[in-house]
């Protein structure tokens, strides 16, 4: 699943699957959005940093193929831009949840959100999953407004958050 070339005001940058061979760029963008947003990510910075490439790279070629998890990156050539993640719900049989996305802040408003989404939706609906979920921390205004603006609608669900019990995160739905 490759899509054509994406034009923002930002630059041009491709968004597709992620492959094994992007192993250490993605794992650069990864600390960079623990560093930027910590509170939307469930690991922190020294934790991901820790981790050893072996094992960064055996997670990045699992995703890289197959129906059960897939990443997607934006990627205009040198540092990746962008990132969203899809995985199957373990006890909903036609539900994507959507996860980790992110924008490095200069490509914020290029349209770039909606293709990552875009690239998450079309997987989940080859995988025979109609329906994508999200959950998005409570007071992330910025984000719930995006996620809005692509069709995802609040649910009226709250649940703790994984890491940091007093906060919530709220879940919002669409169709894939």
């Amino acid at each position: 699943m490759t899509s054509a070339p994406t034009l923002t005001a930002a630059g041009t940058a491709n968004v597709r699957r992620i492959r094994p061979e992007d192993a250490a760029r993605m794992r650069a963008l990864r600390l960079e959005m623990l560093a930027d947003s910590p509170l939307a990510f469930l690991e922190t910075v020294a934790e991901a940093a820790a981790r050893p490439h072996a094992e960064y790279a055996a997670r990045i070629a699992a995703v890289s193929r197959g129906s059960g998890s897939a990443q997607f990156v934006a990627d205009p050539g040198g540092r990746f831009v962008g990132h969203a993640g899809g995985v199957a719900a373990p006890d909903e049989p036609g539900l994507t949840i959507v996860y980790a996305v992110y924008l490095t802040p200069a490509w914020r408003g290029s349209g770039l959100l909606d293709a990552l989404v875009d690239q998450v939706a079309a997987w989940s609906r080859a995988c025979g999953r109609p329906e994508l979920m999200m959950e998005v921390v409570v007071g992330n205004d910025r984000a719930y407004r995006a996620y809005q603006r692509l069709g995802f609608v609040d649910t009226g669900v709250r649940v703790p958050h994984p890491r940091i019990p007093t906060l919530k995160e709220l879940q919002m739905r669409r169709a894939a």
